[in-house]
């Protein structure tokens, strides 16, 4: 875990997991204790179909003792390598949950790719609330910013908090470059321009990614700076040009499997955490579809 204190007014805690190498943040206004928590994840073992939350009460434990208040749970995309525990955590300590307005267009598409039929709403309306681009809101005393960041996904956004941007998968540490463009709705020209967004903001504004897939050469990092990425992202960095980032972003993704969990976790968020409902048996099923999800990269 790691913990930052900006300017005295927001606190930042991370929470590292291995298994997914995904970072959730819980965020904090200092004064008030009003927080958001950020890409939660829940342990799910495919092999077996098991789930367990000890990620999550890593969080929900944390919220109690700093006796924050939680406002937001949010979800900066509709995660492939990791479940979500936001429903659970909701239960627990509250929240809203939020995402991306554009959460339709990824509902319309994996909705028919695992047949979840009519009773699937493909509108958003699992989620608690919409976030269009640039809708402001505030934690606490603190302002907050929406920044839609398409590319990865249709319905990534980052989130200005105060003086960070909590980015998802949009970027990633300077040395690994930037996060896949390939998967459905996806488009590596698209997300180029996203990244500008952020690089927009001053050189001093803190970032905080959503994974992080160390070299041997260091450990697990997850904050940098505009002025870092601008200066030493392999891919993004100020010398290369659009072009040639969709070059080296198109050849990259060529050469990607699939993310492991890439089927229970989609069918799970795309319901904003939540499992598909039960069968006649009263048991839960995650669909695995043959043959047809390597068509969609």
């Amino acid at each position: 875990m790691i913990e930052k204190k900006l300017n005295n007014d927001l606190n930042i805690k991370g929470f590292f997991d291995e298994e997914t190498s995904t970072i959730s943040y819980v965020v904090y206004d200092i004064k008030s204790k009003k927080c958001a928590i950020i890409d939660s994840v829940l342990d799910f073992d495919f092999s077996s179909g098991t789930i367990d939350y000890h990620n999550a009460d890593k969080i929900i434990s944390y919220v109690k003792k700093e006796k924050l208040d939680v406002e937001w749970l949010i979800e900066t995309h509709v995660h492939a390598d990791h479940l979500s525990a936001s429903p659970y955590i909701q239960k627990k300590i509250g929240g809203k949950i939020g995402i991306s307005e554009k959460i339709s267009e990824v509902q319309d598409v994996f909705g028919k790719t695992f047949n979840a039929g009519t009773e699937f709403q493909r509108d958003g309306s699992q989620f608690d609330k919409l976030f269009k681009d640039n809708d402001e809101y505030k934690l606490g005393k603190i302002n907050c910013k929406v920044i839609n960041t398409p590319g990865h996904t249709p319905a990534c956004t980052a989130h200005v908090i105060g003086n960070s941007i909590f980015v998802g998968d949009t970027l990633f540490m300077p040395d690994l470059g930037s996060a896949r463009a390939d998967f459905p709705g996806g488009d590596a020209r698209q997300l180029y321009r996203s990244i500008q967004k952020i690089l927009s903001y001053p050189d001093e504004t803190v970032i905080f990614v959503c994974h992080d897939y160390p070299p041997a050469s260091r450990s697990v990092e997850w904050s940098t700076t505009v002025g870092e990425q601008k200066k030493y992202n392999i891919h993004v960095k100020t010398s290369i040009s659009e072009d040639e980032f969709v070059e080296i972003r198109e050849a990259r993704d060529k050469t990607l499997n699939l993310p492991k969990l890439i089927i229970p976790s989609i069918q799970v968020n795309m319901r904003a955490g939540n499992l598909p409902p039960a069968e006649d048996n009263g048991d839960v099923y995650i669909k695995v579809p043959i043959n047809s999800m390597k068509n969609l990269v």
